[in-house]
């Protein structure tokens, strides 16, 4: 193991997560220095390590999504590896999960148990609808948090433009989301616990939903709704708020995002277009006007944008200090300079898959940034290592253990 760096150093959490939700959080939790004890099923493991793209027959994902973890095996149907994993937890700080609600109960791992093992632990939960009400048990993932929690109604173009369905923004940003109000609430609740001033020194457990998670990110659509009545719509590119926001055709075929959305900037974009009077334009005075006739401007700015190739049009909204840039790909991401200068782009050893590109570590604590210590390991890498080191069995116990079948 690589000597763990970062405002996390000593930090110990347990990980009975699979999928997204729960292993992102930890990750974020392991990039700034805790020891995650990763636990999957022998066998396959996780499921994201059978998933996206391929290098060398293995995830190229699973290289990022199961770094800086230690990852352990166990059945966690079998009773011995219940009496593991509370083993595990009395050296444990917090413990991750994201199995439907109650689940953990009927292998004997309920919330009494776990205090019984550790009565300080913080016990992540993240599940589709949370712990209690009256939906709490139904099959749920990403996609269906974005639904529930109204993102996936508004990822579309605006209404009577398209028949087509709304989209999926691109990655499982339902699970990510609720990955990150997870870590936030485990720092939150060891705050609480650990304080110098007032820490109570008791434990605490967090009720993480994904539709929540999503539903708290719809800004000002619900006191509208309640104020108003009003349902807030798809608008394709553009911001409902504030315009001109919105991408724009360069001659070269590319997207260019331009964001002139306050009247300074409005008022500088107008200059560089060579179009002044469109400041004396009733229908662009003011940003209320300008998002009522948002299609008309978005007109006038997309004629202007299709007479220069994207690189040109970047060149000059700089030099007039108006925010754009064009849509970048990952190609673009992985060259862009500022990202390579702040570490966010990173070439990472990866051992069974060789040199692997990864992203950086966020936040980034200045004097602490943490480090990406190993990429993600192999089903069952630190079984060993994790069973002795904190649990103090035999090599001759530890295989007795696989011969049962229960690691």
């Amino acid at each position: 193991m690589a000597e763990a760096s970062g405002p996390l150093a000593g930090l110990r959490v347990l990980e009975l997560g699979h999928f997204v939700a729960a292993p992102f959080c930890t990750r974020l939790l392991g990039d700034l220095g805790a020891d995650v004890i990763k636990v999957e099923p022998p066998g396959a493991g996780d499921p994201v390590r059978q998933w996206g793209a391929r290098v060398k027959g293995q995830s190229a994902w699973w290289s990022v999504h199961g770094r800086n973890k230690r990852c352990i095996t166990l059945d966690l149907k079998t009773p011995r590896a219940r009496e593991i994993v509370l083993g595990l937890v009395a050296q444990c700080d917090v413990l991750v999960e994201n199995f439907r609600p109650g689940q953990l109960d009927r292998l004997g791992l309920s919330e009494a148990a776990l205090r019984a093992a550790r009565p300080d632990l913080v016990i992540g939960r993240i599940s589709g609808y949370g712990q209690d009400g009256p939906q709490r048990d139904r099959a749920a993932f990403g996609v269906i948090g974005e639904a529930v929690g109204g993102l996936r109604h508004l990822t579309n173009h605006a209404p009577g433009t398209t028949d087509l369905p709304p989209v999926r923004v691109g990655v499982s940003i339902g699970d990510s989301v609720a990955g990150i109000y997870a870590a936030f609430g485990i720092m939150a609740a060891l705050w609480r616990r650990d304080a110098a001033r007032d820490g109570d020194g008791r434990g605490r457990s967090l009720d993480v939903a994904l539709t929540e998670s999503i539903f708290s990110l719809l800004e000002g659509a619900l006191p509208e709704y309640g104020a108003l009545g009003t349902v807030r719509q798809p608008t394709g590119g553009a911001i409902a708020t504030a315009a001109p926001t919105n991408a724009y055709r360069a001659r070269d075929g590319a997207w260019v995002l331009i964001a002139a959305n306050s009247d300074p900037l409005f008022r500088k974009l107008a200059a560089l277009m060579g179009r002044p009077e469109l400041l004396e334009d009733a229908r662009f005075t003011g940003n209320q006007a300008r998002v009522a006739h948002s299609a008309a401007l978005d007109a006038e700015i997309g004629a202007w944008t299709a007479r220069y190739d994207a690189s040109e049009l970047e060149r000059l909204l700089e030099a007039a200090d108006v925010p754009a840039t064009r849509a970048y790909t990952v190609a673009d991401c992985a060259a862009d300079p500022q990202f390579r200068h702040r570490g966010m782009v990173r070439e990472v050893e990866d051992a069974q898959l060789g040199p692997m590109l990864h992203p950086g570590i966020v936040p980034m604590v200045t004097e602490e940034p943490g480090a990406i210590r190993w990429a993600g390991p192999p089903v069952g890498a630190h079984t060993e290592e994790v069973f002795a080191g904190l649990l103090g069995l035999s090599a001759a116990e530890i295989a007795a253990l696989r011969r049962e079948g229960v690691c």
